[in-house]
């Protein structure tokens, strides 16, 4: 007989086996093996598999609203050249490989938008791929993949 405690664990582990899983994607050939490994899981559970892009943008306080408002028209011509270019495609490959497949594409900090999609959208797990820095690189100034690992709110798998 399962302890009321355990039944609850077991539970919410079968409902996380379907969940949804954000996978970091940039274009690059890691973000995309972590993508068809993020795909190949959903699949085989059941699950569903967010692509998130996310363009690096920091605010600046001190430009004039003629400097703000230019800032702001490429923002949005970016954010439609990562549908059209980047998103639209991948998902068209990726479609019918037995996961719904949904996106997201934002701006700011990688690693901390990353962590605000996967748990606005109830992620139960993050994918991301592991980038070509160098290792000297990497210690200097860090890397998405090291900082998720980190401080992901959901277990973070780091494809090679």
């Amino acid at each position: 007989m399962l302890h009321k405690n355990q039944a609850a664990l077991i539970q919410r582990g079968s409902e996380t086996m379907s969940g949804k899983f954000v996978v970091g994607y940039d274009g690059s050939e890691g973000a995309r093996r972590a993508l068809d490994f993020a795909i190949e899981r959903a699949a085989a559970q059941g699950g569903s598999v967010v692509i998130a892009h996310v363009l690096e943008w920091s605010p600046y306080s001190f430009l004039t609203p003629n400097e703000l408002e230019e800032r702001h028209k490429r923002r949005k011509e970016e954010l439609e050249r990562a549908e059209t270019a980047l998103m639209a495609p991948v998902v068209k490959e990726v479609s019918g490989k037995g996961a719904e497949i949904e996106t997201a594409i934002k701006y700011g900090k990688i690693a901390d938008v990353l962590c605000g999609i996967a748990k606005d959208m109830g992620a139960s797990q993050m994918f991301i791929g592991r980038n070509g820095h160098s290792q000297m690189g990497a210690r200097v100034f860090g890397s998405v993949a090291s900082v998720l690992v980190q401080t992901a709110p959901v277990p973070c798998t780091v494809v090679p």
